[in-house]
This record gives C-alpha cells, structure tokens and sequence, in this order.
C-alpha cells in the first residue's frame, strides 16, 4: 500500500491556575499543529497547518486530541483540506479521535473539506465524551472545486458519551456511491453538506425543540445530552452561515 502516514496529536489539561496547558502537540509529515493567540481566558488554541497537498490516493491521515477535566480547547485548521487524486488509485483515509473527559469541553471546528474530481476519500470522527464532557463539532463537505464533479467522498461520525452511543451516521457521495445520494432525500442538487453537534450535560434534562431552520437545515435533539444540526447549501460559503447562525441559537 503507497501513500504517505501522518499524524497528529493533542492533549490539553487544567494547569491549575485557571489555563489550559497542552503537554502533547505532537505532529509529522503533512500534518503540523500551531498553537495560536487570542480565545476566552483559560482556553487554549490549536490550529492544525497541512505543510502538502492531499490526502491524495493512499494517503493515511490522523489527527488525535484528548481533552482532560477542567481544560478548554479549540481546534480549527489553517485552510480547506482538498482530497486530491493521487498516482495510486487506492483509497485515502483521513480519521480524527476525541476523548475529552468530565468537565472538559472542545470546540472542532476546522474549515471545509473539499473532494475534488477523481478522489476517493473515506473519513471517520469517533468521539468519546465523558457525561459531563462539553463538544462543538463542525463538519462541512464541498463537492467539487467550482465547475468540477466531485470525487468519492464517505464519511463516518460516531459519537460516544458515557460509552453509549447517542450518533452514528453515515454519507456516502460522488462516483461509485449508492444511488440517490444527490436525490431529493439526501443532497437533492446541493454542493456543500455539514452537521454541527452541540453537547451540553445540560441538554440532559432540558432537550433542544425539533425545529426547521431556513429552508434547507433542521435541529434535532439526540438521544443523550446532545443536538444535531444538518445543512445543505448551494456552496461552502452559504453552508457555513447556516451553520454559524445555527450555532448562535443553541447559545
């Protein structure tokens, strides 16, 4: 199997003075992560820097973060990852794990991923959150550069809190995925698809209301203490304001 391994780690714990240390940023190949200035106090920022193209064709990618009780960390990536076609046609993976344990609370929130024509990208989120664990997770997926047909493009988010599991869900799009994924009942012509999961302990006892909003996003609550928002969006721009204003109302 060619292509190219990477990974990269993080792991943020209290400091003990009101901060967020990170003892673990860790990061090779195309893969590098920054730790930034700015954020509310006591958070600590990363962002994750691609230093290559891809992934490409047989590309290996991860990108691991644990977040310990008390600390505070956001995520977000410096650019739109592109899956490209590479000089193999096997398979590109890219697989991101988060574990953040009670009273511990991240925010995911890196820039779209882009399949651009003649890629073939499978990516999978695992996160295990303890009960009393705090997530903000966005993910956005654009099909296509601009007048491009997309490339294969499967994804997999499995969340996790308490061991039990309140999300699993998967989308499968461009060449080769089963039929009707651009249909009515999935992306029904849209080019750009992304969710946005809010855990809160408190949503335990009071649930988010099933709601509309727009005409083409819809909030539900999830079996746990959890909401999810689904979106399309003609492009990535129009998608991340349903998601940005989505995001205000959970608030």
């Amino acid at each position: 199997m060619s292509g190219v391994r990477a990974t990269a780690r993080i792991g943020a714990r209290a400091d003990g003075r009101g901060g967020t240390a990170l003892p673990v940023l860790d990061s090779d190949g195309p893969l590098a992560l920054r730790r930034t200035r700015g954020g509310d106090r006591g958070e600590a920022r990363v962002v994750l820097v691609g230093a290559m193209s891809g992934p490409l064709g047989g590309d290996r990618f991860a990108v691991e973060a644990a977040v310990g009780s008390g600390a505070r960390l956001r995520v977000g990536s410096a650019a739109a990852t592109i899956a490209l076609p590479g000089q193999t046609k096997d398979e590109a993976r890219y697989d991101v794990r988060i574990d953040v344990a009670d009273d511990g609370e991240l925010h995911w929130l890196p820039e779209p991923l882009i399949s651009a024509k003649g890629s073939d990208l499978h990516v999978a989120t695992r996160a295990d959150l303890a009960p009393g664990a705090r997530l903000v997770l966005r993910e956005e997926q654009v099909l296509g550069r601009a007048g491009e047909e997309p490339g294969r493009l499967a994804s997999r988010l499995v969340v996790r809190v308490g061991g039990r599991v309140v999300l699993d869900q998967e989308l499968a799009c461009g060449p080769g995925a089963p039929g009707g994924w651009d249909g009515p009942a999935v992306l029904a012509g849209h080019r750009a698809v992304g969710q946005l999961l809010v855990v809160r302990p408190e949503f335990g006892d009071r649930p988010v209301t099933a709601r509309v909003l727009g005409e083409t996003a819809a909030l539900v609550p999830l079996a746990g203490p959890a909401a999810l928002v689904t979106a399309v969006a003609a492009d990535g721009l129009r998608l991340r304001r349903v998601l940005d204003e989505a995001l205000k109302s959970l608030s």
